[in-house]
């Protein structure tokens, strides 16, 4: 089904030493649209220089890049590893001249910064330093992330793209809709008669959140900061084990009762049957 959506450009902007992260933040990115795209209205678009630039002469090659690419991406995730990159005639590397001005055109940069393992020999001195003492500065402007490895990194990025997106002015300036909250987790539990079945509030809350999502789509993400449901554009736990708990025995009540299916075999993604998109209509939308 065809909607409309704002799209907000992503520059992933790194030396050459960080390949594999790129494509983590690629990945990253495509599952964000396909939790939040329909429900938010806002598609995020992945741009980077050997996928949105061509071959062109007469003018400095990162200008091009600024001209044809930077300027007209919203959000910058920048990721380091060994190597700051190669100095560009009036910046210390193309990557950092794209920081520059994305920070200086007063919109939000992701930093981040790798401490893999990594064969000494291998290792070019001038460009660690380098490295090192933009990683500083960067502290000096605000926050930055480190990670371990790349099982770290995808972790983090999912979480902070999500509270970025969220809670950065700029982003929520081209956003057509705010995200919505859960309801108040410390609310009673309290249950209903529905189809002479016993179906818990949360339960409720889950059903008629999923029924908000075009395809009825539930999806059941872990990370390292927690285990949580999303359901139409909404997260539900996700705070702690036992929070996480509550929100997964409701979805277990909706799969029991037949009212939500699971779609492949890795217990991630479930969608709405005919009894589940029944049943939300008859809910009310208060839940």
């Amino acid at each position: 089904m065809a909607y409309q959506a704002t799209v907000i450009p992503v520059m992933i902007a790194s030396p050459g030493d960080v390949f594999e992260e790129r494509e983590v933040i690629r990945e990253v990115v495509y599952t964000w649209n396909y939790i939040n795209s329909t429900k938010y209205g806002v598609v995020l678009m992945p741009a980077a220089w050997e996928t949105h630039s061509s071959p062109e002469l007469g003018s400095r090659a990162q200008e091009l890049i600024n001209s044809r690419v930077l300027k007209d991406c919203d959000l910058l995730i920048g990721v380091f590893w060994t190597r700051l990159g190669t100095p560009t005639g009036e910046s210390k590397s193309g990557t950092v001249e794209e920081i520059e001005k994305h920070i200086k055109a007063e919109k939000p940069a992701m930093i981040y910064f790798s401490s893999k393992p990594v064969a000494p020999q291998s290792i070019d001195s001038k460009q660690y330093q380098a490295l090192q003492e933009f990683k500083e500065k960067c502290k000096n402007l605000g926050l930055i992330e480190e990670f371990e490895n790349t099982i770290d990194f995808k972790d983090k990025i999912s979480r902070q793209l999500q509270l970025c997106i969220h809670q950065n002015s700029y982003l929520q300036s081209l956003c057509e809709s705010k995200s919505e909250t859960a309801k108040d987790v410390d609310l009673e539990v309290t249950y209903v008669k529905t189809k002479n079945q016993e179906l818990s509030e949360e339960a409720q809350v889950l059903l008629k959140a999923a029924s908000k999502d075009t395809h009825g789509t539930i999806l059941k993400i872990a990370v390292l900061g927690g285990r949580f449901i999303q359901a139409g554009g909404t997260s539900f736990g996700g705070q702690g084990g036992r929070e996480s708990a509550r929100w997964e025995y409701a979805l277990n009540e909706l799969v029991d009762r037949n009212f939500v299916i699971e779609r492949g075999h890795k217990g991630e993604v479930f969608e709405l049957t005919h009894e589940g998109w029944a049943l939300a209509d008859t809910l009310s939308e208060d839940l």
